[in-house]
């Protein structure tokens, strides 16, 4: 944070020497408040946002350490630099001891005040984006999965029974379709304690993957210059997600299919070691082809495809795109702090219209991008890149998992020919060829 964006809270009961500091501070670009005693102090923390707190550790009625001692509750974020009169470093030591960052000596010096305070205001500025970089993170390790579209439902319903078992899954699905995000998901209701760690094999030169995966001693190999706990160690009493499994070497599938079966494996250079987590593993290829060409285990094929999930494409749950595109929105206009932007219902139609060969991260990427580009309130057309622009809705196509329920086949196809005549039943009856009374009665039930 720079100090011409930073609020100092300057406390002092000397009127001359308050009246001093908020001067030179406010022209150092410092944004200041001012009092002359702790609860006026207090007070102004509970109404503004201060970033640091510059304060005399004698003040009338409650004492500069009290002070500090209130400041960790109603500013917990505010930096503290107290002033204290020569002699009395001891109480000084004791502020600091309270969470003070620093402490000057009076009579005060011009450079040295003016230092201290920038350097707490630098230390504020450095643990506030500690604190957002991990929320980030935090936010991306949680996303949610967003959409009600049957083929989505169907897949969550088949994660949501596998979760709580210890059953080897393996996720299908495109690019871009939200395999992780599924995996996560799975994870957190597993009820397992230990960490959810991520590999994704294709980022991985084939030449460590090994390595990777089993960790090594000291001097396994050239350059193992200290031993290394791998990702199956690290994933101890969690859960490891493999992704992009089909790249794996047939010499590493033979390895994986030991740590499976066995529950053990061999570091590089090292002694055989128990194996605990949960193994969920992810591909956009087509396993069973792999293994009829010969470049997949059969054996490891049939130990990972004990519960398999299909993550839809988006092209399969279309009616999710607006829902994705509202989530997309929030999440962008807040981290960009944009106001929330309004989607006009021509973007919308394009959006449906489009193929989405990248699936839902293309999705999110062209809405990151029209948020940052966009000068305006409202995502129009316009925002878009040109092949989603140009894209022509097309009569809308219902596309049904085998297995989906009659029931929700019959209720999807209704209200689909309802939305395309604008929910005139009796046109709606004729289009699909029954009576009208099955309408109200099937929307009724």
């Amino acid at each position: 944070m720079m100090p011409d964006e930073a609020t100092l809270l300057i406390v002092d009961d000397d009127r001359s020497n308050l009246l001093s500091l908020e001067r030179i501070f406010q022209r150092e670009g410092f944004r200041t408040l001012t009092a002359e005693e702790g609860r006026t102090a207090l007070d102004l923390c509970r109404r503004y946002r201060v970033h640091i707190a510059l304060t005399d550790l004698m003040l009338p009625g409650m004492s500069g350490i009290d002070l500090i001692k209130a400041l960790d509750t109603v500013a917990p974020d505010a930096e503290v630099v107290v002033m204290t009169a020569y002699g009395t470093v001891e109480t000084a030591v004791e502020a600091m001891r309270e969470g003070a960052y620093d402490f000057v000596e009076k009579p005060l010096k011009r450079m040295q005040i003016v230092k201290s305070v920038r350097k707490a205001a630098e230390r504020h500025a450095l643990l506030q984006e500690n604190r957002n970089l991990k929320q980030e993170l935090s936010a991306l390790r949680n996303r949610e999965i967003v959409g009600s579209a049957p083929a989505l439902r169907q897949a969550l319903d088949v994660a949501e029974q596998a979760a709580p078992s210890t059953a080897t899954v393996l996720i299908l699905g495109a690019s871009g379709t939200g395999k992780e995000l599924l995996a996560r998901r799975i994870h957190q209701r597993s009820g397992r304690q230990g960490p959810f760690i991520g590999v994704n094999l294709a980022a991985l030169p084939e030449t460590i993957v090994e390595a990777e995966l089993f960790g090594h001693e000291k001097g396994a190999f050239t350059g193992a210059g200290s031993k290394r706990e791998g990702r199956i160690a690290q994933a101890a009493g969690g859960t490891l997600f493999l992704d992009e499994i089909g790249e794996l070497s047939q010499a590493v599938q033979v390895k994986l299919l030991r740590v499976i079966q066995e529950g053990e494996y061999e570091p590089l250079g090292g002694k055989t070691e128990h194996a605990d987590f949960r193994l969920i593993a992810a591909t956009n290829r087509d396993l069973r082809e792999e293994v009829d060409a010969g470049r997949f285990r059969e054996d490891l094929y049939y130990r990972l495809n004990v519960i398999a999930i299909t993550c839809p494409t988006l092209g399969q749950r279309k009616d999710d795109v607006p829902l994705l595109v509202d989530h997309f929105l929030d999440a962008y206009c807040r981290k960009n702090q944009r106001p929330m932007m309004n989607v006009t219902e021509e973007a919308t139609q394009r959006l449906i219209a489009y193929d989405w060969p990248g699936n839902v991260r293309e999705l999110e990427n062209v809405i990151e991008r029209a948020v940052v580009l966009s000068r305006g309130s409202t995502l129009d057309v316009t925002s878009l890149p040109k092949p989603i622009a140009t894209a022509e809705p097309r009569s809308e196509e219902l596309v049904f998992a085998v297995g989906t329920p009659l029931e929700e086949i019959e209720r999807r196809a209704i209200h689909a020919t309802l939305k395309h005549t604008d929910g005139d039943k009796r046109l709606a009856a004729q289009l699909l060829g029954i009576a009208t009374r099955t309408i109200y009665r099937k929307l009724a039930g």
